[in-house]
């Protein structure tokens, strides 16, 4: 069996799958601990989203990409919240696939955590008002408006578990940085050799 298989124009080593396997598993383990569990989906964990960006830093953003994908599926196997298919896949591979989207800031790993956890965040606001708009309380209705109130809802539902969930995974990669993401710290001609070393 060959060790390495062609992935768009780069090659997907055994020891990335090796890494891609572990982090996928890393991180369903983590989303397992909860510290807050919103009635329709989305949780506060135990800063399951970190190897996801490793992955994503150490890899490339589309491996990050596609592995982030490779969680959502998990966790809709796991942990299902589904009204429509296109809500499906904002919600599940789209939105967790958007955290790899950090591998475009290798250097700035705090910055590339907020970009990528923000990039989640919006694939849940856009499901919530257009799949969700019928949980928004009447509250918000008859204050804001049938059309912001239901994008105010789904902001503050969706903020109220990805708020934490950014400033946990911040924390755990600014003090992980030197040994997770040791390209932030690196000069600038060794991020294209650690990227590209053996297998």
């Amino acid at each position: 069996m060959s060790q390495e298989v062609e992935l768009v124009q780069g090659k997907l080593s055994v020891r990335m799958v090796a890494e891609i396997g572990v982090m996928l598993a890393l991180s369903t383990v983590l989303a397992q601990v909860r510290f807050f569990h919103a009635p329709y989906g989305g949780s506060v964990t135990l800063a399951s989203m970190v190897p996801l960006l490793y992955l994503a830093f150490r890899w490339w953003p589309g491996v990050g990409i596609l592995a982030g994908a490779a969680e959502g599926l998990i966790h809709l196997a796991i942990d299902p919240e589904v009204v429509h298919p296109i809500q499906l896949i904002l919600d599940y591979p789209l939105a967790f696939g958007l955290v790899g989207l950090a591998g475009f800031f290798p250097r700035r790993p705090m910055l590339g955590t907020t970009v990528g956890l923000v990039g989640r965040f919006l694939s849940h606001l856009i499901s919530g008002v257009f799949w969700w708009a019928s949980y928004t309380p009447p509250d918000f209705i008859q204050r804001y408006g049938a059309g912001a109130g239901v994008w105010l809802y789904s902001f503050v539902y969706n903020g109220a578990y990805m708020g934490p969930e950014l400033v946990i995974s911040l924390v755990f990669v600014y003090f992980l940085r030197k040994y997770l993401f040791p390209e932030a710290t690196a000069s600038g001609g060794s991020q294209q050799a650690a990227r590209s070393g053996g297998v």
